[in-house]
C-alpha cells in the first residue's frame, strides 16, 4: 500500500479536517488543472479520484468538484458524505436533481448517467466504498442522515 495513503486516511478522520476543506480542493483543482486531470491530491496517495461536472439545479451553470470516487462496474461510485458534515455537499443537490453529467478520470472525459443506490445495492455499495475509504464509516457515525452513493455509468 502506497504510504501516503495512510497518511491520507488518518489525515480524513481529524474532525478539524472539513474546516481546511476550501483550500484542499483548490490546491486539487490547481494540481488537476496543471496536469490536465492526470494527477490530483489523492492519486498521488494511491486513492482514485475524478472532477465531476454536473449542471446546477438552480442556474443551469456546470459546476465542477474533485471527488474521491471507486471504479466500479465500468464506471464510478461516489458518496455524498461531506467528510461527515451534518449538511450534503452542494454538489449532492445538484446531481440529485441531474439524470446526467460528466466526469473527469485519469484524463479522459466521459458522459454518464446517474442514479442514486438504494436499499440492499447501497449497503453492497457502500461497503466497497468503504473498502477504498474508511472514513465513510467514520463520517456515517457523526451525521444522521444517511450519506447519498451515486453510481455514474458512462453512456
Amino acid at each position: 500500500m502506497n504510504p501516503l495513503r495512510r497518511v491520507a486516511v488518518h489525515l480524513g478522520a481529524r474532525p478539524w479536517l472539513p474546516r481546511c476543506a476550501r483550500v484542499i480542493v483548490g490546491v486539487d483543482r490547481a494540481i488537476q488543472k496543471l496536469t490536465r486531470g492526470r494527477f490530483t491530491l489523492l492519486t498521488v496517495t494511491g486513492l482514485p479520484e475524478l472532477m465531476l461536472t454536473v449542471a446546477g439545479r438552480k442556474t443551469g451553470l456546470p459546476r465542477t468538484t474533485p471527488l474521491l470516487c471507486v471504479p466500479y462496474g465500468g464506471g464510478w461510485l461516489v458518496a455524498g458524505s461531506n467528510w461527515g458534515n451534518p449538511a450534503p455537499p452542494a454538489w449532492v443537490h445538484n446531481l440529485s436533481a441531474a439524470d446526467e453529467a460528466s466526469v473527469r478520470f485519469r484524463g479522459t472525459d466521459s458522459a454518464v448517467s446517474v442514479r442514486i443506490a438504494e436499499g440492499a445495492e447501497r449497503d453492497a455499495m457502500w461497503r466497497v466504498l468503504v473498502a477504498t475509504w474508511p472514513n465513510y464509516d467514520l463520517y456515517a457515525e457523526r451525521i444522521e442522515r444517511e450519506i447519498p452513493v451515486f453510481v455514474l455509468t458512462p453512456k
